[in-house]
């Protein structure tokens, strides 16, 4: 299977477009658990390409990455390449991104670690001359 097409390995429901501007490109988000639960689970999946802004957690994020190639970073560290099977525990506050590579889909589960802290506080775009020097 290439990394281009997710569609053999999807576990979790792809969900509906999200159309926000906390991303740059095409996203789709499945809640598995509602926001406002004491665990909000989403399933995103991101087109080849897509990331979304720097952003934080008040209270920390994990992300179970369950399909593609795409990276995550957090700020002042190199980007760490991302593939299935792979977690990610991000510290409270930490700000960050993560996204697809520009050749693959990208899903994972994102865990929202003690929300009642409040929700992400989200923050610039990731500039393209950033995301290029990772391919």
């Amino acid at each position: 299977m290439s990394t281009n097409d997710l569609s053999n390995s999807v576990i979790f429901p792809i969900g509906e477009k999200f159309e926000s501007d906390y991303f740059k490109g095409t996203v789709w988000l499945k809640m598995l658990t509602p926001f406002g639960s004491a665990c909000p689970i989403g399933n995103v999946t991101f087109e080849p390409g897509c990331r979304n802004r720097w952003h934080k957690h008040a209270g920390g994020q994990i992300l179970l990455v369950t399909g593609g190639r795409g990276y995550y970073q957090q700020w002042g560290e190199p980007a760490k390449e991302l593939h299935t099977g792979d977690v990610v525990e991000i510290p409270a506050d930490a700000k960050h991104w993560h996204g697809a590579a520009k050749d693959s889909w990208f899903a994972h589960l994102a865990i929202e670690v003690d929300p009642d802290k409040g929700p992400a506080t989200w923050l610039e775009h990731v500039t393209d001359e950033e995301y290029n020097q990772l391919q």
